[in-house]
Formats: C-alpha cells, sequence, structure tokens
C-alpha cells in the first residue's frame, strides 16, 4: 500500500510558524516569509509582519541577492551539457579580452578564480551601474588577488564573467537566456529583474533603536547575473525542487549531481561546509543540505535542499541585516524532517533485464589488501563498492556501454573499475584505478603487486 501525506500535521505548521515568528521578532525586520518543499510541492508557507493583518505571502516578491548566482550557474552548465564549451576552458577561450581569462570556467563557478570578492570603486550594490558600463570597471587594472585554482575566495565579479559568458556563447542577453531556459520551463513566472507588484521593499533597521530607513534599490547593470532578481517563495520552491531532482527541460539530473558535490572548501565565514559548482554546501544538524544564501541592500534570503529527506527551507526578508535567512532555511527543513520524517520507498527487486548471472558472481566480499568491501549491484547495471567494516572509501560506479564502470562519487571519482580475467574466461580480480581486488587477502596466485609470500599466513 502506497501512503501519501500532501498537507503538514497540525503540531508542524505550528512549530514553522512559530520559527518564522521567533525570526521576525528577533531579527527586527519588517516582515519575514518562510516556506517549506516536499517532494516537489510547496506544503506551506507562511509570514509575520510589523503591519497587523498586511503580512506576505508566497506570491511576494523580495529581492534574493545571490541565490541569482545558482541561475547563472545552471545556464552555464547547459553550455556545457550541449557541448558549447568545457568546464576546464580558460574563459579566455571564449570571452575574450576581459584581463582574466587564464581562470577556468569551472574556478569562476566555484570561487576559485583568484579574482576579487567585490568591485573597484563604489560600494556597487548601492551605486548606479552607470559607474561600471563595462567588464574592465569591474575588474579594476589587476583582477586576480592570487593565482587562480589555489583557494576558495568569493567573487561577485566573477559571476558577471560568467552572465557576459552566457551572453556572448547564447548571441542573446542573459536575462532574456534566463527566462527562455529556466523560468519558463520551470513556471517560475514571478521570478525577474525587476520588481513586480506585490513586492516587498527594502529596509535598513537601526542597529541600536527601532527606527528604520528605505534602501535604495538599484538595477546592478553588468553585475545582474551576479544579484539582480527578485522572487517569490513559490517561484523558489519550484527552483528548489528543481535543484532537487533536476528536470530534463532544464539540466538532466545528472549535471544537477554535479553541481551539487563539492568542488572547493568554503573558506572563512558564518557557515561550515563547501561549494559546489554554483551552490553552496553545508551539513547541518547530521543532514547535507545544498542551495544558497542572498543578500543586497534591504533584504536577505536562503534556499536549503536537503535532497535525502526530499525537503527545502526557503527564508525572505526585508531588511539588511538581522534577520538570520540562512539559519531559519535550515531549521524549517529540520522541524519538518524530525516530525514527519520521510518515508522510504518500498524495496523492489530489479528489473530482470538488468541483472545475470555474470554480474551476479561479481557481488560479495573482495579484498585490497586486507582491507574487506563488498560489491552490490544497483540500478542500470550499476555498483556500489563499500567496506565492510570501520572507516573507508565507498563509491557508486555507473556502467558503462563498452563494459566495466567509472566512479561517481568520493576518491573514486572518474576512476575506472573492471573485471579483470583469466585465460578460461574466470574472474582473477578487480582492477580500480591500479588498485587490486582479490577474492581473498593476499590470495596465492592472484595479480597481487609484489606477490604473495610463499609461506603463507603464520602465527607468532
Amino acid at each position: 500500500m502506497t501512503t501519501s501525506f500532501e498537507a503538514l500535521l497540525p503540531g508542524t505548521e505550528r512549530a514553522l510558524l512559530h520559527r518564522v515568528a521567533v525570526a521576525q521578532s528577533q531579527g527586527r525586520t519588517p516582515s519575514f516569509v518562510g516556506a517549506v518543499v516536499r517532494d516537489g510541492t510547496l506544503v506551506w508557507s507562511g509570514a509575520r509582519s510589523c503591519v497587523d493583518g498586511h503580512a506576505p505571502d508566497a506570491d511576494t516578491q523580495f529581492r534574493i541577492g545571490s541565490i541569482t548566482k545558482v541561475f547563472t550557474a545552471v545556464l552555464v552548465m547547459r553550455l556545457r551539457d550541449e557541448g558549447l564549451l568545457g568546464l576546464d576552458d580558460p574563459l579566455e577561450k571564449h570571452l575574450r579580452g576581459t584581463g582574466a581569462g587564464e581562470a577556468t570556467i569551472a574556478q569562476l563557478l566555484g570561487h576559485t578564480g583568484g579574482l576579487a570578492a567585490e568591485t573597484p570603486g563604489a560600494w556597487w550594490e548601492r551605486s548606479s551601474a552607470a559607474l561600471r558600463p563595462e567588464l574592465s570597471d569591474v575588474l579594476g587594472e589587476e583582477p586576480f588577488l592570487q593565482s587562480p585554482g589555489r583557494r576558495h575566495h568569493y567573487s561577485n565579479p566573477g559571476y558577471t564573467l560568467l552572465g557576459s559568458l552566457v551572453e556572448t556563447v547564447r548571441g542573446v542577453s542573459w536575462e532574456e537566456a534566463l527566462r527562455r531556459e529556466i523560468l519558463e520551463p520551470l513556471g517560475m513566472g514571478r521570478t525577474t529583474s525587476a520588481p513586480v507588484a506585490p513586492h516587498a521593499g527594502g529596509w535598513a533597521v537601526h542597529p541600536w533603536a527601532d527606527v528604520m530607513l528605505p534602501e535604495p534599490s538599484e538595477d546592478l547593470g553588468l553585475m545582474a547575473p551576479a544579484g539582480q532578481l527578485w522572487s517569490t517563495a513559490a517561484d523558489l520552491g519550484r527552483f528548489a525542487a528543481f535543484l532537487a531532482a533536476g528536470d530534463e527541460r532544464v539540466l538532466a539530473p545528472a549535471s544537477v549531481e554535479e553541481m551539487r558535490a563539492p568542488a572547493a572548501p568554503a573558506g572563512e565565514g558564518d557557515w561550515e561546509g563547501s561549494y559546489g559548482l554554483g551552490l553552496q554546501l553545508l551539513r547541518r544538524d547530521g543532514r547535507t543540505l545544498i542551495g544558497h544564501s542572498g543578500s543586497l541592500p534591504g533584504f536577505v534570503a536562503c534556499v536549503w535542499v536537503s535532497v535525502e529527506d526530499g525537503l527545502a527551507g526557503i527564508a525572505l526578508s526585508n531588511a539588511t541585516s538581522g534577520p538570520l535567512a540562512g539559519a531559519v532555511a535550515a531549521d524549517l527543513v529540520r522541524i519538518v524532517a524530525e516530525a514527519e520524517p520521510r518515508f522510504p520507498e518500498p524495496w523492489r527487486p530489479l528489473p530482470a533485464a538488468e541483472v545475470d548471472e555474470e554480474l551476479l558472481s561479481l557481488t560479495g566480499p573482495w579484498y585490497w589488501g586486507t582491507y574487506a568491501y563488498g560489491l552490490r549491484l544497483g540500478p542500470e547495471r550499476s555498483v556500489v563498492l563499500e567496506p565492510l567494516r570501520g572507516a573507508g572509501r565507498s563509491a557508486r560506479f555507473r556502467a558503462l556501454p563498452e563494459g566495466g564502470w567509472v566512479g561517481l562519487n568520493g576518491y573514486y571519482a572518474g576512476e575506472p573499475l573492471r573485471a579483470v580475467r583469466r585465460a578460461d574466461g574466470s574472474v582473477s580480480h578487480l582492477d580500480l584505478g591500479s588498485f587490486v581486488f582479490t577474492r581473498e587477502p593476499y590470495e596465492p596466485g592472484d595479480a597481487v603487486p609484489g606477490g604473495v609470500d610463499e609461506a603463507g599466513w603464520r602465527g607468532l
């Protein structure tokens, strides 16, 4: 029997609203919106406001700041998947004359390109884009703070370069590519470059008094791919569902999974984790969260997705500082995960076409030296190799059309795995990137590098 729970339990909803209420009160913000997505569907949203009876809802726009970078990264990954560029390509190959062309596209996506965090000159988030009409005005005379690839250093100008890259390769504006390739397919009609009513106004709240000041809302010009967008809780819920599962109309699940893999350490900051290809990665409350935070004067925002739990938390607020949007988004995920844990999918046998005696004969224990590993079958003729006791390197492997497998994660990502056969056709050992796995530890007569002592095992 299959059981479906679309709505949250009343107790869970109260806990979620309480968390949003605390965030609005303690964060001293005019308004705060929270939302939860479960298994791709927006199942809850709630808000608190300083104006009685006038709280925003899931259709109210807020500025989302650097969450925009994830959209830009998706556009770049689409170009990669179409064969129009490679992630290891230097930027100069596709976007010439920037002065930062030695950085690779992957380095720019993961903020390891060595570029400065901000633009030279006036505070770009609060000043006119007319001050930065060209890429040279965004990068300055010396765009590199350090050699590309050496360390993670968050860079807003890096994503300006990626937006210009999209425009050059596509031959349309970044905004047009975004609308056509992401927003329309995902049904995100309330995500725009400029605010469209109903939308929140941005405010600064005095740090030592309960008074407010309106923040300016500047068009970011060339910097738009780094932080321009306005969106709603409902639209970000659709985007969170995409980040969890992919969507062939936008980006294949395998490519989205690639974005979620660590590409660089996060460096110093308020959160501990890593950074993928356009996505922040965070380990919190025993679960892995992927997504991004965002801020611009007058606004803070965050989207966190727990793929394993099938949950996403969204937090939006209209104050320059005070509300901890990232912490709230993570707490929304935790509250639902703990109160209403996800039901596992029913166990089902593999399809008959994916199993044969030859594959079955490879399953079971294997030994790398004296380390015991187990090999089991997965879907689509994939395999999983994992230690049978203690810590060790585990990995999933995708079947290759020509035979053998390739690693998908962890230490063995990209490494080849193959079964090496004897002259009579029987399997001698597994070769994993030159590591030999035998059926018995140091089995005599097998292809153990360095050989096996003829005297065999012995006691003291």
